[in-house]
């Protein structure tokens, strides 16, 4: 076994078709990052992280830690996902810990919260002690850490930000929400919103940037209902910063310029002063970056 490297801690991020993984020093150094793809359909398919981690050891050596993220609730005990239900059924009560055959604990997080985790370690809230986090993607996820300490709530369901009610009369969501900001932006009812005209919402907001008048009505009422939720949030977490990330932040300049324009409108700035909403810098390993620094954190 080689041990040529520095001394390094693992993060995984469990997600439907992948694996994905990091190997990080304590210092923030990133020295590897791999995805593997994963079969869902195959009941055994957690074999496959573990057997992630066996290679990574027998190529660089004992890793000082070992982190989870996941979709799902995590448990109490930050050993397992304690409530997983629709998909990856594997990752419900499966012990982390155990099945990896670590002497150490293995820290299991849901996947928005160390997503934000990393991005506050390494990315675009490097530095922040107040920060909440948006995924836009196929729904909405989301993460706060606040006064510095990532927010948890009694069951570990705290940072669901997605499921948050704009409007009380509007159809139920996933979480029984409704007229959540999930219904109003998330790619999952793209379609349903634009009458099976598109199927994506970066398709939605190309279409609405060439000037397809009836995509830019729809593109800019999703922005204004994203607005509103922001808003809504800022007044509850008084957060330093926002970090918008997941697929739909790919839009770029078509979402976060329209959103800075409607955020003048709604967002309460005593003395002026004005939150910073950013796009995530970590990418699609923001996930595995904020496991293994979870994972650090728990063997200090």
């Amino acid at each position: 076994m080689k041990s040529t490297s520095p001394p390094y801690s693992i993060g995984l991020d469990i997600g439907g078709t992948s694996v994905k993984s990091v190997r990080v020093t304590n210092a923030g150094k990133l020295l590897a990052r791999a995805s593997v793809p994963i079969d869902a359909s195959d009941p055994h398919w957690p074999r496959q992280a573990r057997d992630l981690v066996a290679a990574i050891e027998q190529s660089s050596g004992p890793a000082a830690a070992v982190g989870v993220a996941a979709p799902g609730i995590a448990g109490r005990d930050g050993r397992h996902i304690w409530w997983m239900q629709g998909r990856l059924a594997e990752v419900e009560d499966l012990d982390w810990t155990a099945f990896l055959a670590r002497s150490d604990p293995v820290p299991v997080l849901n996947d928005a919260q160390a997503a934000l985790m990393g991005e506050a370690w390494l990315g675009a809230a490097a530095g922040c002690t107040n920060v909440f986090m948006l995924t836009l993607g196929t729904g909405v996820g989301g993460a706060a850490i606040v006064d510095g300490r990532l927010l948890r709530g009694n069951l570990g369901r705290a940072g669901h930000l997605g499921h948050i009610c704009l409007d009380p009369a509007g159809p139920p969501d996933i979480a029984r929400t409704p007229g959540s900001l999930e219904y109003a932006i998330g790619n999952c009812t793209v379609s349903e919103r634009t009458g099976g005209r598109f199927t994506s919402t970066l398709a939605l907001a190309a279409a609405a940037a060439g000037g397809d008048k009836d995509a830019d009505l729809v593109w800019r009422r999703s922005i204004r209902a994203l607005a509103c939720g922001i808003a809504s949030l800022v007044n509850v977490l008084d957060p330093e910063i926002v970090i918008i990330g997941g697929g739909i932040a790919a839009a770029g300049p078509a979402l976060f310029d329209p959103l800075g324009n409607e955020l003048d409108e709604l967002e309460w700035r005593p003395h002026g002063r004005q939150i910073s909403v950013v796009p995530a810098k970590l990418d699609e390993f923001a996930g595995a970056i904020g496991a293994a620094r979870n994972a650090m954190n728990s063997v200090r």
